[in-house]
Order: structure tokens, then C-alpha cells, then sequence
């Protein structure tokens, strides 16, 4: 198994406050995983430390055979590209602009896009289908539409893994499905790594390879989405009394709160 990231016996602390403890991940190549867990298990945390946004108190990261922490930021950003939860944007720029942003790590200083960079970003916009977009204001198109932009610049970026925190977050369900879908489809065309936290327990395990349970910044259980979406897992972690479904011949479990 080709590893994309290896995390051993990870640590980190917020002053004294432990929030992630002895994290030990193994994230095969080209596998699509999402972290689960309640507010404050150490979600958004541990996506941090993966993409050297925070230090690990103890432990470390591997990507690529080599440490995270000692990765330049740049080469860094031609391996993992992130999309954070809510991206706010103050200024006005054109969604073409933004997504031209993602070409920063092959740009040399004081050098402006090349035509192989536009059409970079051109590509990613037409998979992400907001290439019609690309001369409105990115303050003028809706929150489905704007992560749809997030994601095509982070895609603008080639990356090996890509790392989204909460990308359905305040979308209503058809802009959950199509962000939901089109992760998947960069999956498996692109052989793509995918990374991110959900909320949303029955989206996670219908399009995942793998589920990683955090419980209070611990590994409750990594596995495949019907071994980790059990009522005893779930019910632990979450503190509540579930019922399990499964549709005619599909694998994973449909939670359902009792």
C-alpha cells in the first residue's frame, strides 16, 4: 500500500490543553477519507498539523518520505492543497483571479501567469464547472458557487492531496451532493488523495473509502464506513442511541437518531 500520509504518535497542545493524543494514521494513495467526530474532537485540528499550519507538540508527519515540518512552504503547496471551511474573501476580485491565486507556488518573483497557467486554471474551472463564472466578482455568486471556486483553485495548484474542512457547510443539499460529487469524481479520475472533515455522518460514509472517528482528540477507530458506522461507535462518540439501515444491496449503514 502506497502511503500519502503517515502520521505516528502525534501530539498537540493548545498552551495546556491536550487536543489531539498519540494520533497514529496511515492515508493510502489515492483514497478518499473523511474525519467524523463532535465539535471539539480535534477535527480541524489535526488538518492543520497535516498541512503545517501547526506544530505537533510530539510525533510527526510524513509526507512524501519526508517530515512536513521540513518542507518549504512552497514545495509544500505543489503536494497539498487546502480549503477551508467559510473562505471570506474582502477584496474584490474576479473568480478567474482567485483561482489564479493556486498557480502561486510555480510562479517566480515578480513574474506574472503564463499561458500554461491560465490554461491550469481554465481546466480546473471547466471540472469544477464554473468556467461561465470566471469574469464575476467572487462577492457576487452564491456559497455553493464560491466553494466551487475554492476548490478550483485549489485544484489550479495540481496537487497530490487535497484537504477540505467542512466544504458542505452552510449549503443547502443540492450543493452538498455537487460539492460531494465532483470530490468524487476528482478521486477517482485523478487519482486525487482526498482529505476532509464532515459533520454530516450519512454523506461521509456514502462517499468514502475510509472514516477516521475522533472522540476528545483520540482514534476512536479508523476502517472502512461499514465497520466504523456501528450504533456502538457511534452512540460512544456522539453520546446518542442510533438505529442502523442498510438500502438493498448497498454496504454502508444509514444512521438514523432514536
Amino acid at each position: 500500500m502506497n502511503t500519502a500520509v503517515l502520521i505516528e504518535n502525534l501530539t498537540f497542545k493548545y498552551d495546556i490543553d491536550e487536543i489531539l493524543k498519540n494520533i497514529d494514521i496511515n492515508i493510502p494513495k489515492g483514497s478518499f477519507v473523511s474525519i467524523l467526530g463532535p465539535n471539539g474532537s480535534g477535527k480541524t485540528t489535526l488538518l492543520k498539523n497535516i498541512c503545517n499550519i501547526l506544530k505537533p507538540d510530539n510525533g510527526k508527519i510524513i509526507i512524501n518520505n519526508r517530515n512536513v515540518t521540513n518542507i518549504k512552504y512552497k514545495e509544500l503547496a505543489k503536494i497539498i492543497a487546502v480549503v477551508h471551511q467559510s473562505p471570506d474573501i474582502q477584496f474584490d476580485f474576479s473568480v478567474l483571479d482567485v483561482v489564479l491565486m493556486g498557480r502561486f507556488p510555480y510562479i517566480g518573483r515578480f513574474k506574472s501567469e503564463s499561458k500554461k497557467d491560465i490554461d491550469i486554471a481554465k481546466e480546473a474551472m471547466q471540472n469544477t464547472g464554473i468556467w461561465e463564472l470566471r469574469d464575476k466578482s467572487i462577492n457576487e455568486i452564491s456559497g455553493g458557487e464560491k466553494q466551487r471556486v475554492m476548490i478550483a483553485r485549489a485544484l489550479a495548484q495540481q496537487p497530490e492531496i487535497l484537504i477540505l474542512d467542512e466544504p458542505i457547510s452552510n449549503l443547502d443539499i443540492k450543493y452538498q451532493v455537487g460539492i460531494l460529487e465532483l470530490c468524487k469524481k476528482l478521486n477517482k479520475e485523478n487519482k486525487l488523495t482526498i482529505i476532509m472533515t464532515l459533520h454530516d455522518i450519512n454523506l461521509a460514509g456514502r462517499y468514502s473509502d475510509y472514516l477516521i472517528l475522533l472522540d476528545r482528540g483520540k482514534i476512536k477507530t479508523m476502517d472502512t464506513p461499514e465497520k466504523v458506522l456501528t450504533q456502538e461507535n457511534i452512540s460512544n462518540v456522539y453520546d446518542i442511541k442510533v438505529d442502523i439501515l442498510k438500502r438493498n444491496g448497498d454496504k454502508t449503514p444509514y444512521i438514523i437518531p432514536v
